[in-house]
């Protein structure tokens, strides 16, 4: 127990910090919604990638498929701002895992850009065919999640998860 001598100040990060330890932590992206670059096919629609389901098989219709863009991204609405502790990716599993190599995953407020100049959460090095790999984002606030591959290509997603926590639903002055 604090006496009022003993704290002074309090910055946002850590009343965040303290309010995320007592709401729990779990997979914000189901409530979202999401947006891609473009979308190949009937089978590659934005939104599979929130489906709750890690089935890599393409034309089962639980990936995401870009056609050959620039730069493309996938962007998911969370809907509200939340504490993003994590991001995990699920690789196609029936072909061209590389697609995924180099992906940047970005989390913050900001749509410029389509969400792609947000700040940075991790670099995806590669994802083995049909695996999952989870990259930390250092407790990023945000309402958007964007994987953004900056060079150009097709981007191919079968799951990607948010594990977070609610934020703090008032600002400090």
């Amino acid at each position: 127990i604090f006496t009022q001598t003993e704290v002074t100040h309090i910055t946002r990060w850590e009343l965040n910090f303290s309010i995320c330890l007592l709401s729990p932590e779990k997979n914000v992206a189901l409530k979202g919604t999401a947006t891609q670059s473009s979308q190949y096919d009937s089978y590659g629609a934005a939104g599979n990638a929130i489906d709750g389901n890690r089935n890599t098989k393409y034309t089962d219709g639980s990936c995401t498929h870009t056609n050959q863009d620039s730069k493309p991204w996938w962007r998911l609405d969370l809907q509200d701002v939340f504490t993003v502790t994590s991001v995990t990716i699920t690789n196609r599993g029936d072909c061209c895992s590389e697609r995924i190599d180099g992906a940047e995953i970005r989390v913050g407020n900001s749509l410029d850009d389509n969400g792609n100049q947000n700040p940075l959460c991790a670099v995806v090095p590669s994802i083995a065919e049909g695996q999952s790999s989870s990259f930390q984002c250092n407790w990023t606030m945000g309402r958007y999640v964007s994987v953004v591959l900056p060079k150009p290509g097709i981007l191919t997603l079968c799951e990607v998860e948010v594990n977070g926590h609610d934020s703090f639903p008032f600002a400090l002055v």
